[in-house]
């Protein structure tokens, strides 16, 4: 198995290093490896040399980023193997590649060890994608495939609501075109209390689905044992950080809501914090208390923090499908701009409220291509006096 792996990256002690260490691969002929200093140059050395199998590139560099050269890479050829290094601890951006079709990644100070594992791992993915193109019944297999696994990303995630007096929910998930990770779930712990959840995996196809299906699980199982969030979560997180596959994450949000005090009590998990619709229209994120994502580490605590809603009071939850939605042009939906679609819409009932803010985001998007799944769920406290089905 050889490989023709293209690295860009603005430092230039990193070539130095790639060709002392990867010597001998690249004497046999096993690696052969290019070098680019920016994303414009790399661009134009992929379209010089379509054999390129590989791209390794850094996040923060001059002229184009990585992440925008991941965006042009995956519009001129989805099948390129995409590898991103990034510093050690910077979630964000790994997050964000992983959404937008990034296959692995690497952290700073390079492992070259780690390194040959992930670039021997990726070569052989793409040989097997390349078979599997050859031929039409193997293509037809895999598109079966990833038509199953979407089944089993919906299959998981509520579709009937509770109709009750002392609060009301609704849920929707848009699936992108590839299978994302994404989910959400609510389950009552007793007859008062309201558990919440709101997901996203890193990553996309059956592996991310199967993560999220074990995570929800998971988080259901504990749950229902009782005690404060944070510990659900630190165990959570410990058992897939054992268990689950390497460099396989998901951002978590979970709540307890109590429907007699109007008490919730939240730990967040590396995701983006819900919004809080007051009854007044004014939006604002609750404070983020909690950790990084789970599965990373097992060395790591989770803090917990609570808040009382007061009756007509609404939290928003949702994943960075709404926020990140790209238009032609890849400007973001932003969650500015998602606050304030909440605040015009903050009077209506759950359903309508998110139907609204889904088909702003739609129009922002216009004719560009979904590339993450858009999934939000909300809950309102009620009395019987502010009850809108």
């Amino acid at each position: 198995m050889s490989g023709k792996i293209l690295v860009v990256d603005d430092e230039p002690d990193l070539q130095l290093l790639i060709r002392q260490k990867f010597r001998n691969q690249m004497r046999s002929g096993e690696f052969d490896f290019l070098f680019a200093e920016d994303g414009v140059q790399a661009l134009q050395m992929l379209a010089d040399n379509p054999a390129i199998d590989m791209v390794l590139t850094d996040i923060n560099m001059p002229n184009m980023d990585g992440l925008t050269l991941l965006g042009k890479i995956k519009e001129l050829d989805t099948n390129k193997r995409i590898l991103i290094v990034s510093a050690y601890g910077d979630m964000e951006n790994i997050r964000i590649a992983m959404n937008r079709g990034a296959h692995d990644f690497v952290t700073k100070p390079i492992n070259f060890s780690d390194l040959e594992t992930t670039i021997r791992k990726s070569l052989a993915d793409l040989q097997i994608l390349k078979k599997a193109l050859e031929s039409h019944d193997q293509l037809i297999a895999l598109q079966r495939e990833l038509e199953v696994a979407t089944r089993i990303q919906m299959s998981f995630l509520p579709s009937t609501f509770p109709q009750r007096n002392d609060l009301a929910i609704y849920a929707k998930m848009i699936p992108a075109k590839e299978v994302g990770g994404d989910f959400y779930d609510f389950f009552f712990i007793d007859e008062y209390r309201l558990g919440l959840v709101i997901g996203d995996v890193a990553g996309k196809g059956i592996p991310a689905a199967i993560f999220m299906a074990m995570t929800r699980a998971l988080i259901k199982a504990t749950a229902l044992r009782g005690g404060p969030g944070s510990n659900c979560i630190q165990t959570v997180n410990r058992i897939l950080y054992l268990e689950s596959m390497p460099n396989m994450f998901v951002t978590v949000f979970f709540g307890v809501f109590d429907t007699q005090t109007g008490d919730f009590e939240y730990c967040n998990a590396g995701h983006h914090p819900p919004l809080i619709i007051r009854k007044d229209g004014k939006v604002e994120a609750l404070e983020y208390v909690g950790g990084m994502a789970l599965g990373i580490t097992e060395k790591i605590e989770y803090q917990s923090k609570s808040i009382c809603l007061q009756p007509g009071e609404t939290i928003f939850f949702f994943t960075d499908g709404l926020t990140e939605a790209m238009d032609s042009k890849d400007n973001e939906f932003s969650e500015t701009k998602l606050q304030s679609t909440l605040a015009e819409c903050h009077a209506a009932g759950l359903k309508d409220l998110l139907n609204a803010t889904i088909a702003k985001i739609q129009d922002h998007q216009g004719s560009a291509p979904q590339n993450d799944d858009m999934t939000a769920m909300v809950m309102r406290y009620l009395s019987d006096q502010t009850r809108k089905n």
